[in-house]
């Protein structure tokens, strides 16, 4: 009778166990895909970026200062590496498509260009998927905490 006892909550704990390690790397696993989601966005952004300096171009020739920040920065941030570089280089890309977009504002003509739209909206598009995986990464960080609480599980890492 003891020995049923010793084995139902040796299983009723084993469960336990099984069930936290797969809820961390379910969350780990939330978390990288909505990084992998951020990137896909990035890319595109950064496939828009041509066709869209070209076009301001086309209608601003004396901004060449904005048009070669632009193509820098994007190339900048196509070439980093890992997050923190990630997260400057996508602040500077940031800052140079302001003032893109300032530009911009001086012609009308310009601002109702379909490339030009399709940037905006790209940049919605990124932040939603950052949104996402701020969530992930906020799940995640509870999960960890969770699993800390009990002494008996361990850690995904």
């Amino acid at each position: 009778m003891i020995t049923i006892i010793v084995l139902i909550v040796a299983v009723v704990l084993i469960g336990a166990l099984v069930a936290v390690y797969n809820g961390l790397i379910k969350s780990r696993v939330r978390v990288d895909e909505a990084w992998s989601d951020i990137n896909v966005q990035l890319k595109r952004r950064y496939d828009l970026i041509p066709n869209l300096v070209n076009t301001v171009k086309g209608y601003a020739t004396h901004e060449s200062k904005v048009f070669t920040d632009v193509t820098e920065a994007r190339t900048s941030a196509m070439n980093a590496t890992g997050i923190a570089q990630k997260a400057e280089t996508e602040n500077m890309l940031a800052g140079a498509l302001k003032s893109l977009f300032a530009v911009s504002e001086a012609y009308p003509e310009l601002k109702a260009n379909e490339g030009f739209q399709q940037l905006r909206r790209m940049r919605y598009r990124a932040q939603a998927a950052a949104d996402v995986h701020i969530e992930a990464a906020h799940q995640l960080a509870v999960h960890v905490l969770d699993s800390r609480q009990h002494p008996q599980v361990v850690d995904v890492d």
